[in-house]
Order: C-alpha cells, then structure tokens, then sequence
C-alpha cells in the first residue's frame, strides 16, 4: 500500500489545490472523450444515437466536449437547455425530457424549436395548447424499475415519472385532438445498473408499444448506465454484451416491423468517472473511541453520499512524506456542514490523516457539481479541466464571498 500524489496520475494534487483552492472539481479530458466514444459505439445498429442526459454535470466546456464527439443532448429545464445552446448544441440535437414542468418551460422549448418529450396525460395536453399540429415524444413508464437507492429508480408503478403503459391509449386521443404527430417514445427505468437484463427487458416493452404507434420515428431507451464506484469489487458493466443483445433485439424488431431510430440516454457513464473531487483535512479527531477525518468536502460540494448512500473511493495525498499508516479501525470522513448527516464516508478504512493531507475523491464527475448548493453560505468551488496535452485550464471560477449577495 501507498499514497497517492497525482489525480489521474498525471497532475499534483497539493500544487491544483495551492492553485485553485480548496475544495475543487477537476476533470481528465481523455477520460470524457473515451467515454462519449465507448457510448457511440454501443450498437452496430445504423440509425443509433446518443443523447448525453446533461442533468449528470452541466459545465458548458464539458458539453463542448460532448458535442465534439457527435452525442446529442437532453434538457431536464431551460437552464440545462440555455446552456447546451451557449455550448453550441443545434435546437435539432436537443431533446427537453421535462417532468412536471410548467407553461413558461414548455413554451421556452417550442420557441427554440426543441422536441418536447412529456410524461403526463395533463402535460400532453398543455403542451397541445402552446404547439398546436406540433411533434411530441411520450415517456412512458413501462412498470419496470432499476437502480441502486430507491430515490434513483425512475420506472416502477411507484415511481412518478412517464404515462402508465394502460393510458397509451388515451394519449392518442389528447394528441389526435391537438392534431399533434407522436413522433417519440422515451423511458428510464432507474439509474446505476452493471447488469443487462433489466435494461434489455424495458427495451423490448418499448418496441412493442412503438410497433402499436405507426408515426413513432424513435425509440429512446433511456439511461442508467452504471460505472463501478467500488475499484476492485464490482465489475464493469460488460458494453459488448449489453450492445449485442440490443443489436440483436431491434434488428429483429425491424425486420418485423419498420426502420426506427433508436437512441440511449446515458449521464452518469459519460462524465462520471473523468470527475475527481480535492479537499484538504481540516481535522482530526477521536470522539468516544471513534476516529473522525474533518474535511472542507462537506454535502454542499457533494451531495451524493447523503442523499444516495453513495459510495466514492477515497484517497490521501500527505502534505509531506511520511510511512504509509493505517488507522487501527474504520472511520468516518466528514465535511464542515452544521448537519449531523454531513458524512462522505461511514467506516472507511483509510490511511492516517494529518491536517493539511489533500483528499481525492474518485468518480464525482457525475452528479457532484451539478447538485453542490451553497448551503451553510458557503461559496461554491472552482473547476479545473486536464486537457490532452496535460495543460490545466480553468473551466469555472470559484464564488467568493461577495457572490453570495452581489451589490
């Protein structure tokens, strides 16, 4: 065992923090760009596309980078959706899956000629009103559900989001009377598998309900695609596999039935693990015969571990060269968040910590800024971008104190 020094064994830790301060989100640019790759590749199938769900990590360097390897886009609201456009993204390449949205979202997805994908009988019916003879995609909830925390699962007789499959019908006639084309349907049945089956199971059920629907131009499968947060202990999830048996299932489909595009909707597989997260120890401490490793990564700069019970690898980079340690038994790595659930890790066995040690967390490219708030009125971080050549850019500014009231 020893300690770590670079992120992406490529940059020192301590030098970016010095730099940019602490904490700070950095990402590895080859990583991004295999990722979109490994995606695009995903089925033989000509008419394939991919459709990043930019809610996983929004920054708009990031999406020019998505961009440039051919993936579309989806919008969850007309931030994500403004910023894909400042990121370059054709109104043509973007696909608003809203859930529960109002009139002014819907009406700002129309005005910049964005397909609209609804998830409710009352929500197609709304957006009949706004765009008239216009296109639309239903999502649809096909009663299947995947994921690793039940606050993740998106598909499922409890979940809240799509058209129950037995009110297909009924959409029909809302968009018949609108004199809309139902040009799409769209699933997600949950997020972070590793497994196929699920995933296959839904992409049959949505295929059946296109082969009922003759304007249906395409099929979106959702996302999902998980990546594996335990280095070590869970495995890959196996792309070929997944890739051959959908290739298999709508070659045949289409034999059966018609040419359709179909496309995927991944977020956390694309960005996640290009994402690394630096803090620095601030403290530590026993309390009670319990190690306690204080850090300024609290859940306001990730959030994942509170909400998800999420598990992220967690590595220590000393301040200065020291023997490898470990302590006697596991302990709790917890941020600066006047919150008692403001804990990164639950009985971790890591390497003794020092105060002024740097802190990577692994694999928080997806869903880690996206989802940082300034809570406690506390600034959010600064993000860092490794290009190719190695050179570090600066991809967002850290707020500072004055930014939380602007005069």
């Amino acid at each position: 065992m020893g300690f770590e020094k670079l992120v992406f064994g490529k940059t020192d830790v301590h030098e970016l923090l010095n730099e940019f301060g602490s904490p700070l989100y950095v990402y590895d640019e080859e990583i991004l760009r295999k990722r979109c790759q490994e995606m695009k590749s995903l089925l033989t199938y000509p008419q394939f596309r991919v459709n990043y769900s930019a809610k996983a990590n929004t920054n708009v360097e990031l999406l020019k980078i998505v961009r440039s390897e051919g993936l579309d886009v989806d919008g969850m609201s007309p931030g994500e959706m403004y910023l894909e456009i400042k990121a370059g993204f054709r109104s043509d390449r973007i696909t608003f899956i809203g859930n529960n949205v109002s009139r002014n979202e819907l009406q700002f997805a129309v005005d910049n000629g964005i397909l609209v994908s609804v998830d409710s009988l009352s929500q197609l019916k709304l957006l009949g009103e706004i765009n008239r003879g216009g296109s639309v995609c239903l999502r649809i909830n096909p009663g299947i559900g995947a994921g690793h925390h039940d606050k993740v699962i998106t598909g499922g007789k409890k979940a809240k989001f799509g058209i129950a499959v037995e009110d297909l019908p009924l959409a029909q006639e809302i968009a018949a009377r609108c004199e809309m084309t139902i040009s799409g349907l769209n699933q997600h049945i949950g997020s972070l598998f590793l497994e196929p089956d699920a995933y296959v199971a839904a992409a049959a059920a949505i295929l059946e309900l296109a082969a009922m629907i003759r304007s249906v131009e395409t099929v979106d499968l959702g996302g999902g695609f998980g990546i594996p947060y335990r280095h070590g202990v869970e495995q890959r999830l196996d792309l070929a596999n997944l890739g051959t048996q959908l290739d298999t299932l709508i070659n045949d489909w289409v034999a059966s039935h018609r040419p359709i595009s179909i496309r995927t909707e991944p977020g956390r597989y694309v960005v996640a693990e290009c994402g690394a997260l630096l803090g620095t120890v601030t403290a530590v401490k026993e309390n009670y015969n319990t190690f306690f490793v204080g850090t300024d990564i609290g859940f306001n700069t990730l959030v994942r571990p509170v909400m998800y019970d999420s598990y992220h690898e967690i590595s220590v980079v000393p301040r200065e060269e020291r023997p490898y340690e470990e302590y006697s038994k596991p302990v709790y790595v917890v941020g600066q968040i006047c919150e008692s659930g403001d804990i990164l890790a639950h009985d971790r066995v890591i390497p003794c910590c020092h105060e002024g040690d740097a802190l990577i967390v692994h694999d928080a490219g997806a869903y880690g800024f996206s989802m940082a708030s300034t809570y406690n009125s506390r600034p959010l971080p600064a993000e860092v971008l490794i290009e190719k050549d190695g050179t570090i850019r600066l991809i967002r500014k850290a707020q500072t104190l004055q930014d939380l009231w602007p005069d």
